[in-house]
C-alpha cells in the first residue's frame, strides 16, 4: 500500500471516531442516538400522585393496626403490615425519582438512573420476606385458631378496599414504565386483593363461626405477594445483570444488522437496559471495503430506533480486511482481524452459530 493510501486510511479511521454531525459539532462515531423522549419517571406529576397515595395508606394503616389487635384478626394485621410495605415502596419510589433526576457527572456516567431499579428490587424482596412471615403465622392459626371478631374484620376490610382503590388509582396516574413506580403499584394492588379476601373471611366468620377463614384468606394473599415479588426481583435482576430487554433477541438483532448491505460482519454485540424503558446497544460492525461507513452507521441507527426502539447506540464501523472476507468460518475471527477477543457470537451472512 502506498504512503498516500495509508494516510487516507488513517484519516478515514479518525473520521470514524469523530463524525461530523449535521448542523456542526462533533460526536462519537458510533452515534449515541438520543431520541427526543424521556426515560423512567417524570418527577413533578408523579410525586404528587404518589404523595396522595402515601397519605391515604399511612392514615388507614394506623387505624387498621388498632382494629386488628382489637378483633384478634391475623388477616387485618397482615393487611396492615402489607400497607406498611406499601408506604415504604412509595417512599423508595419518591427517593428514586429524586436521585434519577440528577444529571450524570463524575464517575456516574449514567447518573443515578438505576436508583429506581434498586427501589424495585427492595420492593420485591420485602414482598417475598413478608410472605414468608405471614405463611408461618397463618399455618399456626390454622392449627390453633383463636377467636376472631368477624364484624370488625368485615367493616375494616370494606373500608380498606375503598382506600386501596383510591391509592391504586393515584399511582396508576403516575409513570408505571418506571420499575420503582410499578413496584409501588404492585404492592397496593396486592393489598387491594388482600382486603377483598379479608372481607370475605370476615363475612364467613361472622355468619358461620368458621374462624380458620381468617388464616385461609391470609394464605391466599401470600400467593399473590409471592407472584408480584418474584416478578419485581426477576425484572430488576435482569437489569443489574446487564441482560438484554426481555422483548429483544440479541441474535435476531445481530442477524438483522448483518443483513444490511454492505455490512459483512457484526461482533461484540451487547444489548442491555440502563433503567426502565431505556435500552442501549453497542457493536463492532464491518463493511465492505468500498462501503460508506458513516452512511451505514446512520442507516443502522435509524433501523434500531424504528424496529426495536433502541436509541442509545454505540456503533464502531470499520472496513473489513480482504482476509476477513475470504478466510475463516462463521463464528471465528481470522488471524489479524479487528478483534482478537470478541465477546459473544459473530454474525455474518449465511448460516452461523449463535
Amino acid at each position: 500500500m502506498s504512503r498516500q493510501d495509508q494516510a487516507h486510511d488513517r484519516a478515514h479511521d479518525h473520521a470514524h471516531d469523530h463524525d461530523e454531525k449535521p448542523g456542526g459539532g462533533h460526536g462519537h462515531s458510533h452515534g449515541h442516538g438520543h431520541g427526543g423522549h424521556s426515560h423512567g419517571v417524570s418527577a413533578d406529576a408523579d410525586r404528587r400522585w404518589l404523595g396522595i397515595a402515601l397519605g391515604l395508606i399511612v392514615g388507614f394503616m394506623a387505624i387498621e393496626v388498632v382494629i386488628g389487635v382489637m378483633a384478634n384478626s391475623l388477616a387485618l394485621i397482615s393487611d396492615a403490615a402489607h400497607m406498611m410495605t406499601d408506604a415504604v415502596s412509595i417512599v423508595l419510589a419518591l427517593i428514586a425519582m429524586r436521585l434519577a433526576a440528577r444529571p450524570a457527572r463524575g464517575g456516574f456516567t449514567y447518573g443515578l438512573k438505576r436508583a429506581e431499579i434498586l427501589s424495585a428490587q427492595a420492593n420485591g424482596l420485602t414482598l417475598l420476606l413478608l410472605a414468608v412471615w405471614l405463611t408461618y403465622e397463618a399455618v399456626e392459626r390454622l392449627l390453633d385458631p383463636p377467636a376472631v371478631e368477624g364484624g370488625l374484620v368485615l367493616v375494616t376490610a370494606l373500608a380498606g378496599i375503598v382506600v386501596n382503590v383510591a391509592a391504586a388509582w393515584c399511582i396508576s396516574r403516575a409513570n408505571r414504565s418506571s420499575l420503582a413506580v410499578e413496584g409501588a403499584y404492585q404492592h397496593i394492588l396486592n393489598d387491594l386483593f388482600a382486603f377483598i379476601g379479608t372481607a370475605v373471611a370476615g363475612l364467613i366468620v361472622l355468619t358461620t363461626g368458621f374462624v380458620q377463614a381468617d388464616a385461609i384468606a391470609t394464605l391466599v394473599v401470600v400467593v399473590l405477594m409471592v407472584k408480584a415479588g418474584y416478578g419485581l426481583v426477576h425484572a430488576s435482576g435482569r437489569i443489574f445483570l446487564e441482560a438484554a430487554p426481555a422483548d429483544v433477541d440479541p441474535d435476531a438483532v445481530g442477524d438483522r444488522l448483518v443483513g444490511h448491505p454492505p455490512v459483512t460482519e457484526v461482533h461484540d454485540l451487547h444489548i442491555w437496559t440502563i433503567t426502565s424503558g431505556q435500552a442501549a446497544l453497542s457493536a463492532h460492525v464491518l463493511v465492505e471495503p468500498a462501503g460508506d461507513c458513516h452512511a451505514v452507521r446512520r442507516d443502522l441507527e435509524r433501523m434500531l430506533d424504528k424496529e426495536y426502539g433502541i436509541t442509545h447506540t454505540t456503533l464502531q464501523v470499520d472496513h473489513a480486511q480482504d482476509a476477513l472476507l475470504t478466510l475463516g468460518r462463521a463464528g471465528e475471527e481470522p488471524s489479524g482481524g479487528h478483534c482478537s477477543d470478541a465477546h459473544g457470537p459473530v454474525h455474518r451472512e449465511g448460516p452461523h452459530d449463535h
